[in-house]
C-alpha cells in the first residue's frame, strides 16, 4: 500500500525548493538572463511560467520554482546577489521558500458555505497554509471551528463599536498572519486595516455587482431574469469590491430556477471560487500589476 503524502511530507519534500517571482519592463534577455543567475548558483528550476503583456514597451512576467541544496542557509545570499540581475532589468521580485507554510486568519458571519470549504481543503491538505485563527461578528460557526483546534474569536461589530471591534482584530493577526480571508464577512474593512495586509486579503462575492446593489441581490437577478450567475474572490481596496481580481466562475440558470434555486446555486459557485483564489495565493502564484492581476494558474 501506498502511503498518503501528509502536509508533514510536502514540507520535507520541499524543504530546499524556493518561488520566484518577477515583475519588469520587458525586453530582450530576460529569461536568459534569470536562468543563468540560477544555474551559475547550483540551482535547477523545476518550473517556469511567463506572460508578456506586450513585447514592444509592454511588462514582462515570470514565476519560476527551483531546488536549491541548502536553501535556508544560502537564501539570503541568494537574494543580494540577485539583486544586481534585478537592478539591471529594472525588477520587482520576491523569493520564498515553498517549505514555509503561510498563516491565514478567516473572517467569517453567518454564511458558513465558504469557511466549510476552506476548512475541508486545509483537512484534506489541499490547501497549503496554517488556519491561525477564525474571528466572527456572530459566535455561530465556534461549534465547526475549535473542534478543529482553531482558535475561534467572537468579536460583536455594531455602528457603535466598529472602531474598537476593528482594533481588536487588528491586535490579533497584526504580526501573526500572512493574509486574510473573508469568506462571507459581512463588514466592510476600513483603509486603515487595509494598510496592514496590501494584497494579502481576499475577499468573495456574487458577480451581480455593479447591477444589483444592497440587500436581497438574488432576489432582485430572479426579477430581472438573470440567465447566467457567479462569483467573484478579489484582493480587498480602499474601492469597495473594486480591488484586483484573482478568479470567477459563472453558470447558467433558467427561468425553471427560483430565488432559492440561484442562491444554492450561488453559493456553490462562491466556495470553489475562494478556494481556488486562496489556494493560488498561498502557492505565489499571483502577481498584482495596478489594478490587475496575473494568475500563473
Amino acid at each position: 500500500m501506498v502511503p498518503k503524502m501528509t502536509s508533514q511530507n510536502k514540507r520535507i519534500d520541499r524543504a530546499n525548493r524556493a518561488r520566484m517571482l518577477v515583475s519588469c519592463p520587458d525586453r530582450p534577455g530576460i529569461v536568459a538572463a534569470v536562468s543563468r543567475f540560477l544555474c551559475e548558483h547550483g540551482a535547477n528550476i523545476v518550473q517556469s511560467d511567463q506572460y508578456t503583456m506586450d513585447p514592444e514597451g509592454g511588462l514582462f512576467f515570470i514565476r519560476i520554482e527551483f531546488d536549491l541544496e541548502n536553501l535556508d542557509e544560502r537564501r539570503e545570499g541568494l537574494k543580494a546577489d540577485f539583486a544586481k540581475v534585478a537592478d539591471e532589468f529594472r525588477m520587482t521580485w520576491s523569493i520564498t521558500r515553498a517549505s514555509r507554510r503561510k498563516r491565514l486568519a478567516i473572517f467569517v458571519s453567518k454564511e458558513d458555505h465558504a469557511l466549510l470549504e476552506l476548512l475541508w481543503h486545509w483537512q484534506s491538505g489541499d490547501l497549503d497554509a496554517d488556519i491561525a485563527m477564525v474571528i466572527s461578528n456572530h459566535d455561530d460557526m465556534r461549534g465547526l471551528v475549535e473542534p478543529l483546534g482553531i482558535p475561534y474569536h467572537h468579536i460583536p461589530v455594531s455602528a457603535e463599536t466598529k472602531a474598537e471591534a476593528e482594533k481588536r482584530q487588528l491586535e490579533l493577526v497584526d504580526g501573526q498572519v500572512d493574509a486574510v480571508v473573508l469568506a462571507r464577512y459581512m463588514q466592510i474593512i476600513s483603509p486603515k486595516f487595509i494598510e496592514h495586509f496590501p494584497n494579502r486579503i481576499i475577499n468573495i462575492h456574487h458577480s451581480f455587482l455593479p447591477a444589483f446593489v444592497g440587500g436581497k441581490p438574488y432576489a432582485q437577478a430572479y426579477n430581472r431574469g438573470v440567465k447566467i450567475i457567479g462569483a467573484t474572490a478579489h484582493y480587498v481596496t480602499e474601492e469597495l469590491d473594486g480591488g484586483p481580481i484573482i478568479e470567477q466562475d459563472v453558470q447558467r440558470v433558467s427561468h425553471r430556477d427560483n430565488v432559492e434555486d440561484l442562491k444554492r446555486i450561488g453559493r456553490h459557485i462562491e466556495r470553489t471560487v475562494l478556494a481556488r483564489a486562496v489556494n493560488w495565493h498561498v502557492e505565489d502564484r499571483v502577481i498584482v500589476h495596478g489594478n490587475k492581476t496575473v494568475v500563473f494558474s
